[in-house]
């Protein structure tokens, strides 16, 4: 079939190129009728006689405006010595090298001419003669009217559109006038061309009002509205072409013309040129010599017929034979020799072969390393040493930075000088600078020179460079005059200043500006005054300091001719001001205007670090490296990639020659090796920081890996998804077989049915459309359209479906959407699988809201179409889960909007798949894997995230090998949860997906981490304890620890041992490991670890001992070693103390052990023996002392010493200061606490409150208070103590002392308080009525009567010698009303006699009255 094979392997048949355009055509009929009447004109010329010519272009006021050139003829016989048929011969041959040269690209037009040496000498003179008077008369109409000649831009002659086919060049061309002279700008789509962003793509030229863009090797992407801008002071204009670019299809349709073959042939033939055998991928060192030679096949074969042999270098540049390199044709193979390699001369070379037909073109790239260093670790030679701003006595030369710096930063650079004609070599830097630019100074005017320049590193110098071009040390004003000298017969015409006629002193200079710094040197440049004369004009240079109006002049000797200057020898960081003036005979200008302060120092920086490295495969030797370029930087020169083998740490340079570009194919690699990449910038301040190392990549071809490539197989199931009155849009299906690679876009093609029969196929595309939609444009209403498409990939075009269904165009005014499309079915499993689609192209009078999913059996009826959801769902995805296992269904999908449900998808069959499996390896690595055994050579893993393909690898990298793929997690966090997903493309659906969710991400992170770090679990970390003697042990248990554990015992990073200091010990059975040191040592303070391991697992525990933690331990361990001492012979378990009973006994008291029968106890007070209890109870093991009555003088110091012939032991107790402070109040304590409750008693000078204690020392400390405020005492109220009670009494109380009163004992810390409230008249009070005493006889009735008060109502008790009296039938006790009291004896003897009381108490208080009653009876009293 025609398809099988790619469209550039056919053989085409229009080679004519008459369809690119009309304009070509008519050029050459125009040419071919020029040429012929030539003849006729040459003979009617010599007929003539001579007149005398006029070379001056007159306007209609008859002024001067120009010159006219005329065309040298001489004599017929003398200019060729032809016969006439020779010379139609020749006439015909150089039309026919005319009409050949307007469609040969990148070839110099030619004019052939015959002139004689006698003519031409004579014009020459006349031009020479009359060039200063039209100098001169256009100086003065732009002196007398500069305003009238400006006028805006003009084009003269417009670019021309142009159609060509892809791989060739075309060139635009226009013709711009205006006065200035316009700036002219080219336009692609509205965006500025800039070759330099596109090195060897454009090629920008402008030369005498003549501008030109050349587009090289167009492709596809060339297609575009190009418009040129010219722009001046008067105003600006535009213009526009259009370039179509066009490839070859395959067959010729009939509809099409058949091209001519060839439009001029050379002999009337047409050659056919094929290059066989080029030269490959070249490596070679500085100083070796390099060939490269390709075969040319040329047919037919003519002995004597040579093509024109060009070669290209690295810029697209034209190679011309020099020191450097050699060209060579042979007839049959064409050589190019590198003499002597540099690092400049690494980069692209391209041959080209060029017909007059077309041409042939064979690239590839030469690599050149450096040369072996003289010195072990000098850096690489630097490149590309140019000199730029040469003047009579100074350049400014730059360079290039190597690539190599030999292993160690370069310091810096020297640059040398050679006088041509010598071949001395002079330093002319005492010092390396780091600047790649640098002046040199003191040159010898009107003398060539060569500059080369070295780098040099701490460990010595690199060879120098490639010597620069030739420079003359002059001024650049002189060195223009003298361009073009030659002899005065080869028609070129020398142009000198001439002699001033008139002084006139110049003005000043305009435009002034500081156009470099560093701090090296200063440029300045200007431009000329307007009023200067007819004289040559010279400059003088000022400086000043900023802040400053002290000017000095720098070239005060000889001034300068050529409008900039370079100032030297500035002060680095002081800012400067610059000023010119204008000189000539007649004097100096005034100066121009000063310049902004310029502070001397450099002011480019080094270059950011480039951005993301990502290498690309791309052969089995190369890799494909593309890098963000560096930010923000400045005066960019390139950048230099670095490679490196995995696991190696030595990176070595791909190209030693810095590529502008942000994409480079790195060579030279091994086959199966996996390598790094990284990218550096340079400027001329030098190289960036080295880009972040790219993912390490192995080095295999891109596609394939050794399977046979093709082209893809033709998609299917084209269906329509929307349709307008001139366009529908389409969908198909992917091919079920890609060849090899992967589909880089579709191309689609229609035809229109007429009456059942179609027409011829047409392109609907130029460019491939990467997905499987597309709308196609520009149909015609109402009529009918068949399809087809082809799918394409690195191999080619694939042969072209079949064609679709009649489909008729007319647009679509249905309320409801279309049918979505591209279903794909993925994750199929027993019972669920997912189902995605896109949604509709033509979304009806709404927008789609929702979408359905409709299922049947494959094998059922249409009628068996069901939903799936009763509910429309709004994404472009649906789980579902109503499947029956071994049942195959079909699906189609239906959206949705306002207006209803629209027309249903095609349907998709799925098929079942593995389950990705998430595996975690013994790093800690979390990954999922899928497995497919049914994959094709095409087939590739696509892994997905909620069902979007992954693109970007900075969190998730994917790695397939073989019939297995994963998806490793780089850094796993919470913004990886979602639905993974992965598919087999080129399968019948294989794919599987995974849900992470938080729970499960939490999970598998606690997983990865005991994987990554695999630790010996531990029931208890490193402690530490005091033993026996102050022995100290530190320990820890491993809760699960094989026999093979090892342990390393570590005290401030120092490994410790088994020794008489360190006792160490593992029980592999319990897991304790424990060392044991007898005692703490000033320098033992630190941190003590133990470390684990136990194959790969491993664990550590710390303590740290330092500060007051290492001091308390310290102490103790020194304790409990005294104490140990201590306890072997009698000692005391419990020291002295004291204890105070309820009782307020005090006792001393201390327990003892290990005693004996010969075991005696001493008691000491203030070192004076004191009698105690010396008897030692074995049993109990106490000693007691008691001190009755404490007082003051029982204040000092106790002291036990207990002894035999085993040893000692004392104890001490102070009970002086505060040690008896604290024993008084804790007895003090028991003294509150035993008190009673406070109460109230009426007596005779007024109320008595008190309270009763079980023991009353004097040092007891009471105080009284009142309202809760201390009482002070006077004479009314008073308090004291009796015995055991504590009184408060206040005489004659007035209503001021009704309230809460209340005791406050004092024990040293919160003390204890009793109160007791009162209230005056509420308070149950004996009124009266009472005697003192009562006299009576015996047997006498007796009745007594008081008046009671208080409120409650009291209560009253009768007393009898303090006893209570019950009331019967002696005693007769009455209470009435609540205030009336009274007593009766009814029958009185001498047994009543005694002291009697009323008590009447209530909750305010209680008063008593006491009376005595006298019984006697008659006898004695007579």
């Amino acid at each position: 079939m025609s398809g099988s094979i790619p469209f550039y392997q056919k053989q085409h048949r229009h080679y004519d190129r008459c369809y690119r355009s009309k304009e070509v055509e008519s050029a050459v009929s125009q040419y071919q009728s020029s040429s012929s009447s030539y003849a006729t004109r040459s003979r009617a010329s010599a007929s003539l006689g001579r007149a005398k010519p006029t070379y001056l272009a007159m306007d209609k006021e008859n002024q001067i405006i120009g010159y006219v050139v005329p065309i040298f003829r001489g004599s017929q016989e003398y200019a060729s010595g032809l016969s006439d048929t020779e010379e139609a011969r020749m006439k015909e041959s150089a039309g026919y090298m005319a009409r050949r040269n307007l469609f040969t690209s990148g070839l110099e037009m030619e004019r052939t001419e015959q002139t004689s040496r006698k003519v031409s000498v004579r014009h020459s003179a006349e031009h020479i003669s009359l060039s200063k008077r039209i100098y001169e008369s256009e100086e003065y109409h732009k002196c007398m009217n500069e305003d009238s000649l400006m006028h805006a831009p003009e084009f003269v002659i417009k670019p021309r559109s142009h159609t060509v086919w892809e791989k060739q060049c075309v060139r635009l061309h226009c013709t711009v006038s205006g006065w200035p002279d316009p700036r002219v700008v080219w336009y692609k789509n509205n965006v500025t061309i800039d070759p330099m962003a596109h090195p060897g793509k454009y090629k920008l030229q402008s030369s005498y009002n003549v501008h030109s863009l050349e587009i090289d090797r167009c492709d596809f992407d060339d297609t575009a509205q190009y418009r040129v801008s010219a722009m001046n002071s008067r105003g600006e204009l535009s213009t526009f072409a259009s370039v179509v670019v066009k490839r070859f299809k395959g067959e010729v349709e009939e509809a099409l013309p058949m091209p001519r073959h060839g439009i001029v042939s050379e002999y009337g033939i047409t050659f056919e040129t094929h290059i066989v055998d080029g030269f490959g991928v070249s490596f070679g060192r500085e100083g070796e010599t390099m060939s490269l030679g390709a075969m040319v096949i040329i047919s037919p074969n003519l002995a004597r017929y040579q093509p024109e042999v060009q070669d290209l270098g690295t810029l697209d540049v034209l190679l011309q034979t020099s020191k450097w390199c050699q060209m060579h044709w042979s007839g049959d193979k064409a050589t190019l020799t590198l003499t002597h390699l540099n690092k400049e001369d690494e980069g692209l070379y391209t041959l080209r072969i060029t017909t007059k037909t077309k041409y042939e073109t064979y690239s590839a790239y030469v690599f050149v390393r450096d040369a072996d260093a003289e010195v072990e670790g000098a850096p690489g030679a630097p490149l590309d040493v140019t000199c730029q701003d040469a003047s009579k006595d100074y350049v400014i030369v730059t360079w290039k930075q190597p690539a190599v710096d030999g292993g160690n930063s370069i310091l810096g650079y020297f640059v040398d000088r050679c006088e041509v004609g010598t071949t001395h070599w002079s330093q002319c830097n005492d010092t390396p600078i780091k600047f790649a630019r640098f002046p040199v100074t003191g040159l010898v005017e009107g003398r060539s020179y060569t500059f080369r320049v070295r780098a040099v590193n701490k460990s010595g110098m690199s060879r120098p460079s490639r010597t620069s071009e030739v420079v003359a040390a002059m001024d650049p004003a002189d060195r223009t005059r003298m361009r073009g000298s030659s002899a005065p017969w080869t028609g070129q015409i020398i142009v000198t200043e001439e002699e001033p006629a008139e002084g006139v002193v110049p003005g000043r200079p305009k435009e002034l500006e500081v156009t470099e710094a560093t701090k090296n040197y200063v440029v300045l440049s200007w431009k000329a005054p307007g009023e200067r004369g007819h004289e040559g004009i010279m400059y003088y240079v000022e400086k000043c300091v900023s802040g400053t109006d002290s000017w000095q002049r720098v070239n005060t000797e000889i001034p300068v001719k050529s409008p900039r200057y370079a100032l030297f020898d500035l002060a680095e960081g002081k800012a400067y001001r610059f000023r010119v003036r204008c000189c000539n005979s007649a004097g100096v200008g005034e100066p121009s205007e000063a310049t902004e302060a310029t502070t001397v120092g450099d002011k480019l920086d080094i270059p950011s670090a480039p951005g993301r490295v990502v290498p690309t495969r791309n052969t089995d030797t190369s890799v494909v490296v593309s890098w963000e370029a560096s930010r923000n930087a400045k005066e960019l020169v390139g950048y230099y990639i670095e490679a490196s083998i995995v696991g190696s740490n030595t990176f070595e340079p791909c190209n030693n020659k810095p590529v502008k570009a942000t994409r480079f194919v790195c060579h030279g690699l091994v086959t199966g090796e996996s390598y790094v990449f990284r990218v550096k910038a340079l400027n001329a301040a030098g190289l960036s920081e080295c880009s972040q190392e790219s993912e390490a990549i192995k080095v295999k071809a891109a596609i394939g890996g050794g399977i046979p490539h093709a082209s893809p197989t033709p998609p299917y199931g084209i269906s329509v998804l929307e349709c307008v009155r001139d366009s529908m849009v389409l969908a198909w299906k992917q091919p079920t077989f890609i060849g090899g690679a992967d589909i880089t876009g579709y191309f689609v093609d229609y035809r229109e049915v007429i009456n059942g029969v179609p027409g011829k196929w047409h392109e609907a595309n130029v460019k491939a459309v990467s997905d499987r939609a597309y709308r196609v444009s520009d149909l015609k209403e109402n009529r009918k359209y068949q399809f087809q498409v082809r799918a394409a990939n690195m191999a080619g075009v694939g042969i072209p479906s079949l064609p679709s269904e009649t489909f008729i165009c007319e647009e679509w005014t249905i309320a409801v959407p279309g049918p979505p499309h591209d279903l794909q079915v993925t994750e199929v499993r027993a019972n669920t699988l997912v189902l995605l689609f896109k949604p509709p192209v033509y979304q009806g009078r709404d927008p789609v809201n929702g979408f359905y999913v409709d299922i049947k059996e494959a094998d059922a009826e249409e009628e068996a179409w069901r939903g799936v959801n009763e509910k429309a769902i709004s994404t472009n995805y649906m789980k579902i889960k109503i499947l029956k296992e071994g049942e195959t269904y079909v699906f189609r999908v239906r959206a949705q909007n306002k207006a209803g449900v629209g027309k249903a998808s095609d349907k998709v069959i799925p098929l079942s798949t593995t389950e990705i499996v998430v595996d975690i390896d013994d790093d800690g690595v979390i990954s999922m894997n899928f497995a497919c055994s049914n994959l094709t050579p095409d087939s590739k893993f696509v892994w997905s995230k909620n069902y979007k393909e992954i693109t970007d690898e900075t969190r998730i990298t994917v790695a397939t090998s073989g019939e297995k793929s994963k998806a490793i997690f780089n850094m796993p966090a919470e913004d990886d949860i979602g639905i993974y997903s992965c598919a087999v493309t080129h399968t019948n659906g294989e794919s599987s997906s995974y849900t992470l969710s938080a729970e499960e991400l939490k999970k598998l992170l606690e997983i990865s981490h005991d994987h990554k770090f695999p630790i010996i679990p531990l029931k208890t970390e490193l402690a530490v304890e005091l033993q026996e003697k102050g022995r100290v042990r530190f320990w820890l248990q491993a809760e699960k620890i094989s026999a093979n554990g090892k342990i390393e015992y570590v005290f401030n990073d120092n490994t410790l041992s088994q020794g008489e200091k360190y006792k160490m010990n593992f029980n592999k059975d319990t897991g304790v490991i424990e060392m044991i040191m007898e005692s703490l040592l000033q320098e033992d303070e630190g941190t003590f670890t133990f470390q684990l391991q136990d194959g790969k697992a491993t664990n550590q525990s710390s303590l740290v001992l330092i500060g007051e933690v290492f001091k308390g331990l310290q102490k103790e361990s020194e304790f409990m070693c005294k104490e140990w001492h201590r306890k072997q012979g009698p000692h005391f378990v419990e020291y002295l103390s004291y204890e105070v009973t309820p009782e307020c006994c005090v006792f001393l008291k201390c327990k003892v052990g290990n005693i004996k029968k010969e075991t005696v106890a001493l008691w000491y007070k203030d070192g004076r023996e004191v009698k105690g209890d010396g008897n030692l109870t074995f049993a109990e093991g106490v000693l007691n002392l008691e001190i009755a009555q404490i007082s003051k003088k029982d204040a000092g110091v106790y002291e036990i010493v207990m002894k035999d012939d085993r040893g000692k032991d004392t104890s001490t107790l102070n009970l002086t200061e505060q040690g008896f402070r604290d024993l008084m109040n804790e007895m003090f304590s028991h003294i509150a606490n035993s008190s009673t409750a406070l109460k109230i008693q009426s007596t005779e000078e007024g109320i008595r409150l008190y309270s009763f204690v079980s023991y009353y020392n004097e040092a007891l400390q009471v105080t009284w208070h009142h309202k809760d405020s201390a009482i002070a005492f006077t004479d009314r109220i008073k308090s004291g103590v009796v015995g055991e009670q504590l009184w408060l009494q206040i005489t004659e109380p007035t209503e001021k002392d009704k309230g809460k009163y209340a005791i406050e004992f004092h024990d040293g810390k919160g003390g204890l308080k009793r109160t007791v409230e009162l209230a005056g008249q509420d308070r149950a009070r004996v009124a009266g009525g009472l005697p003192d005493v009562v006299t009576i006889q015996e047997l006498k009735a007796l009745n007594l009567t008081c008046n009671i008060s208080g409120d409650p109502v009291p209560e009253v008790v009768w007393l009898k010698n303090e006893r209570e009296i019950v009331s019967d039938d002696h005693y007769i006790m009455k209470f009435e009303s609540g205030k009336y009291a009274s007593f009766t004896i009814t029958t009185v003897n001498t047994t009543d006699s005694g002291k009697y009381s009323i008590l009447v108490k209530n909750k305010y208080g209680t008063e008593s009255a006491d009376f005595t009653i006298s019984v006697f009876s008659p006898d004695s009293k007579k």
